[in-house]
């Protein structure tokens, strides 16, 4: 019996090693994972893009061309969701990137906008007329940031986004060629009204999406103000509008990524559209969108985002965000009622 004791022990006590260092490294690993993920959860700073589109000129004294602040603008945007802390996390399949879902959402905020703003160079601002041809860098820039940004392979989803950032370059480098007219950005009130009702159908929904965080009773308005109109199924007359529990911060995230990627642009459109703004005497219409728009960017203390009833005893972070939205989707509303008149 001890001599059947004595040759088992060596391999219990082999067992036993093994486990305490497997053990070791999975605590090891799990706990390097939840630092990183602590450090990638950040939301990037906001930039200067009068500044960025300035230092990207170098030492020219020309002050840059029309369209370049935006165009600058939105390349800065497309790099930063790749390069910021622990890069584009969307199509991580590996912690602690899969376990993360803000800043994953925050990313596709900002994309929506990137991709909105891609659409609207293609379409309005590079050309001078409906019949004009469309600008070929703008044209293949666009189709490459609306790839699926969860793809990890063939081809990942940064590729993808990296070549819509080169054609972007390529596309500025010609616009800020004087020598080069084939390049152009037409800062036209027209144009900004086309992309502002993008903004403005956006921003709308992402204020009914917060809204819907405590539940309502909406009444179906779909077909309200024409007695002709139809819809291809019928809906009922009241429904009951919720955001699901699990979903209610991704919103606020994604709702966070759009509004930062807004400021910027906004910013930029108040630069090459000074003068169509002054001309309409309103410069301080879009510049107190801004105003709005810039409190959604404020440090959330909470450690997860709240749901409190409306005037229950705990905050409702997704209300507050609807707020803040709302009244700047209001003003947007007169922005494009002002660059309407003569």
């Amino acid at each position: 019996m001890n001599w059947k004791f004595w040759q088992l022990a060596p391999e219990t006590g082999l067992v036993a090693v093994v486990g305490r260092v497997a053990a070791g490294v999975v605590a090891t690993y799990l706990l390097v994972c939840g630092a990183l993920a602590f450090w990638w959860d950040s939301e990037p700073e906001q930039f200067d893009v009068v500044a960025l589109a300035q230092a990207r000129m170098g030492d020219s004294d020309q002050p840059p061309v029309t369209g370049y602040t935006t165009t600058a603008t939105l390349i800065e945007l497309a790099r930063t969701l790749l390069d910021k802390r622990g890069g584009h996390l969307s199509n991580d399949l590996f912690p602690p990137g899969v376990w993360m879902d803000n800043i994953p959402n925050w990313e596709f905020g900002v994309l929506v906008q990137i991709r909105d703003m891609a659409r609207a160079l293609r379409i309005d601002l590079s050309r001078s007329q409906s019949q004009s041809a469309e600008d070929p860098h703008l044209s293949e820039a666009e189709g490459k940031f609306f790839f699926d940004n969860s793809s990890w392979a063939f081809p990942p989803s940064e590729s993808e986004y990296r070549d819509g950032i080169a054609l972007l370059e390529r596309y500025l480098a010609r616009l800020a060629d004087t020598d080069q007219t084939d390049a152009q950005f037409y800062a036209r009130a027209d144009n900004l009204r086309n992309w502002l009702a993008g903004v403005e159908t956006r921003l709308g929904s992402l204020s009914q999406r917060l809204s819907a965080a405590v539940g309502k009773r909406q009444l179906n308005i779909d077909l309200a103000g024409d007695a002709a109109a139809t819809q291809a199924t019928k809906a009922p007359a009241e429904a009951e509008v919720k955001t699901p529990w699990l979903e209610i911060d991704d919103v606020f995230y994604e709702a966070r990524g759009q509004t930062w990627a807004l400021i910027h642009l906004l910013r930029a459109v108040d630069h090459d559209f000074a003068e169509v703004l002054t001309r309409k005497n309103a410069r301080v219409s879009l510049r107190q969108i801004i105003r709005e728009l810039e409190p959604t960017q404020e440090t959330l203390w909470s450690p997860m985002v709240l749901n409190g009833d409306g005037f229950g005893l705990l905050a409702n972070h997704s209300l507050v965000m609807a707020s803040y939205i709302a009244r700047a989707n209001a003003a947007i509303i007169d922005l494009r009622s002002l660059l309407a008149q003569g």
